[in-house]
């Protein structure tokens, strides 16, 4: 299995992790921020450090590329880029989403046929969000959105929600259905970058490190959705 060097700085936490054979093998995380700037690069001198010392060849380096903070991702990307071309490495891109859905399956027990829906907060009543199955198909569309009582009225009709990340509390009081589960506490970490990054690597998508770019939340138009169900 690769051994890949993780960055994730789309919310206000940042992390910094390496995995070996499948296993986390030292991380670092910091959830006082936004001081992404301040901190990722002593986090990932750390790493770089512990692999050396450990005789870990660095196979790629993966980081979270949006939806999240436009200063937490250039942060975060333009230091993963300075990796890979500094040491010649691929560079793997996840969706901060579907992280969010994996750290969610690590931390809570989610029973059969329930779905995700991870939130990013944008600002009033909007948020960067998507709904996944168990498998991370999407089901509803990535897209940001204005949540109001009906926002997720039909995947809430057909299945048990869990609504994660930092946007989920400001809409717990307005999504108020039996189907809807709160959980809190989801944030996105390095750490927990590696099922997806593995399986990135393992089918060989890697991405230009020349021309690369996250998804910031400002690139997009928060509408009200007529909650299409793919």
């Amino acid at each position: 299995m690769p051994n890949i060097l993780h960055i994730e700085t789309s919310t206000e936490v940042c992390s910094v992790a390496l995995s070996s054979d499948g296993v986390v093998k030292f991380h670092r995380q910091d959830f006082d921020g936004p001081s992404h700037a301040a901190l990722l690069g002593g986090f990932v001198e750390e790493v770089i450090t512990f692999a050396r010392q450990n005789n870990i060849d660095l196979h790629a380096v993966a980081v979270s590329g949006g939806p999240g903070s436009y200063t937490g991702l250039r942060i975060g990307v333009s230091e993963a880029k300075g990796l890979c071309f500094g040491m010649n490495l691929p560079l793997i891109a996840v969706s901060t989403l579907e992280l969010l859905c994996c750290t969610a399956m690590f931390r809570v027990d989610i029973e059969d046929g329930a779905w995700i829906c991870p939130m990013i907060d944008a600002r009033r009543m909007e948020v960067y969000a998507a709904v996944y199955d168990e498998y991370l198909n999407p089901v509803m569309p990535v897209g940001a959105y204005i949540v109001d009582e009906n926002t997720f009225a039909e995947v809430l009709s057909q299945h048990k929600v869990i609504f994660c990340g930092n946007g989920a509390g400001k809409c717990r009081e307005v999504i108020n259905h039996p189907n809807a589960i709160f959980v809190d506490g989801v944030y996105p970490l390095a750490s927990n970058i590696l099922a997806l990054a593995e399986r990135a690597f393992a089918q060989g998508k890697f991405n230009d490190v020349a021309y690369y770019e996250p998804f910031y939340l400002k690139e997009f138009v928060a509408t009200t959705p007529k909650n299409k169900v793919f």
